[in-house]
């Protein structure tokens, strides 16, 4: 069963998403956990920081088609709710005024990617791969992907990422700019749970200020584009192009889409 399993070291949240079978594929029950353990960190006075990782050596593998799959042809007010529920957390995590530190080991995928990236700080294994796929079964990012592609890199390596379902190394990203700290494989909790215990020792007040500071730079860019994200993703999911993309991949074969 897909659950986020909490645990307190010292003034750190650690929050995992532990779902083995899919390699951590994200859907309503650990929307709604994580959510609410995000929230539950912004107003306990005893969370100074808040780790996100994944169990069993991945990060996250994103959406988990299954549960897509069997939201197409259906109602797409269902899909445009599913979708909020995974941009509410996404909301959750940014506003909380408490630092919030990746922890990615194996995989980040598809929403994957936009949750390590609604992160403030990152740290991964150096052997993590970042793959955005979701243009391989027809759909388009949620979780705020394109908002924070076009903030952390050039807007032509953002296109390549999103328009081709690229892979990109943590060493790239790390080059980038984009991931903070590369770790030798295992190494990425703990590494991440030292860095997020030092900015627990820190200024709660001045971080809280800083992180709002930097949201505001990009004032209403993400909540805007959480929405427009939510609305195309909705369409891409009902499309016959998707439909396809998705029996593709469980057939394990190349999609033919019709466009």
């Amino acid at each position: 069963m897909a659950e986020v399993i909490e645990e307190r070291r010292g003034r750190v949240m650690v929050l995992t998403m532990h779902d083995p079978a899919t390699r951590n594929a994200l859907g309503l029950e650990i929307f709604l956990k994580a959510a609410d353990a995000f929230h539950r960190a912004a107003h306990d006075p005893d969370v100074g920081a808040v780790v996100l990782a994944g169990s069993d050596g991945a990060f996250c593998s994103g959406g988990n088609l299954k549960n897509l799959a069997a939201l197409n042809g259906g109602d797409p007010s269902t899909t445009r709710q599913a979708v909020e529920h995974l941009h509410t957390w996404i909301r959750m995590m940014r506003d909380c005024p408490k630092p919030v530190v990746a922890a990615v080991e194996g995989v980040a995928a598809g929403a994957g990617v936009s949750i390590a990236l609604a992160c403030d700080l990152i740290v991964s294994a150096a052997e993590a791969r970042f793959v955005l796929a979701y243009v391989k079964v027809g759909l388009s990012p949620d979780g705020g992907a394109t908002a924070f592609l076009s903030q952390v890199m050039p807007r032509h390596l953002a296109a390549q990422l999103a328009l081709e379902g690229d892979t990109l190394t943590a060493e790239r990203l790390h080059a980038l700019g984009v991931v903070n700290a590369v770790v030798p494989p295992g190494a990425a909790l703990d590494a991440a749970v030292e860095r997020a215990a030092r900015l627990a020792a820190g200024p709660q007040g001045a971080q809280a200020s800083i992180k709002k500071l930097l949201e505001d730079a990009y004032a209403g860019h993400l909540h805007a584009q959480l929405d427009r994200e939510a609305d195309t993703f909705t369409r891409n999911l009902h499309s016959a192009d998707c439909a396809e993309g998705v029996k593709a991949f469980f057939e394990k074969r190349p999609p033919r889409f019709n466009g």
